[in-house]
Parts: C-alpha cells; sequence; structure tokens
C-alpha cells in the first residue's frame, strides 16, 4: 500500500500531502519524520536524484526536483523499486504541468492540476497509471480512445 505522498518546499513547509490508511494521530509523525529526512538530506543534492530511507518496516523513496521535495512511502507489495517507479511518475507529471523544474510558486499555480495528476497516478494507496500521457488526457478529463 503507498501510504503517503507528501510535497515540500526548501524551507520544510508542506504543500501538499496525500495519506491512506495512516490513523490521524500517526500523520503528525510522518510529517515531522520526512521533514527531517528531506531537510539532513537534500540539500546539495543532484536533481531528481533518488534517495532511500527504512523506517518502522515501511520504504520511503524521495527526490527533489527545482525547489520541491517529494516523498512517497510505501509498505508490503511497495518497495523501493515499485516507490521508484511511483516517484518517477509523480516528478515527470508535474515537471510537465510546471513546464520545467518546478518552483514553489509554478507549484502553488498549478496546484488543481498537480492534484488532478496525483488522483491519476495513485488511487485508494494503489498506483493506477504511470503512462504521462494517459495521466494528462485523464487529468483533463477527456476519454481515452484506444
Amino acid at each position: 500500500m503507498l501510504m503517503c505522498v507528501l510535497f515540500t518546499n526548501t524551507a520544510g513547509n508542506i504543500l501538499l500531502e496525500r495519506f491512506q490508511g495512516v490513523q490521524a494521530e500517526e500523520r503528525l509523525h510522518w510529517r515531522s519524520f520526512l521533514v527531517k529526512l528531506g531537510t539532513d538530506n537534500l540539500s546539495g543534492a543532484h536533481n531528481e536524484e533518488l534517495f532511500v530511507a527504512s523506517h518502522k518496516s515501511v520504504y520511503v523513496v524521495y527526490t527533489a526536483i527545482g525547489d520541491i521535495s517529494v516523498f512517497v512511502v510505501g509498505k508490503d507489495e511497495y518497495d523501493e523499486l515499485a516507490l521508484a517507479e511511483v516517484l518517477y511518475a509523480i516528478t515527470s507529471c508535474v515537471k510537465d504541468i510546471c513546464q520545467k523544474a518546478p518552483t514553489e510558486r509554478a507549484f502553488l499555480d498549478k496546484y488543481g492540476r498537480v492534484c488532478l495528476c496525483l488522483d491519476e497516478i495513485v488511487f485508494e494507496g494503489t498506483l493506477e497509471h504511470t503512462d504521462k500521457d494517459r495521466i494528462r488526457r485523464l487529468a483533463r478529463l477527456k476519454p481515452i480512445a484506444d
């Protein structure tokens, strides 16, 4: 199950979060853990360099794109490799929406489209789509001609 997708800025402020199957009282712990993980490891990291961590029998894969840090947390069948695929789909869609490496302003200006794309990639804790063109068409709410 994909437990969490979290977007933060370089200062560690949360821009977007999606939790699935995580109790409300545990969410604060996960927020603070992920923000601390990002501030400790992502300063000076190359753009889209993947980092992997393990915490409480779950996996965390995270990266920085532009001014945005993206964290994906999963357990069970979502190991490091599966989370890397999810993270790649998310980052490619965010870069496509913002039309370059996203700044905080560009990300917040396109917040609605980012949420729509995120909903097409991850649905109720499972990976749905990874093809960028298909996600773009689905986020525009247009039928797919197969």
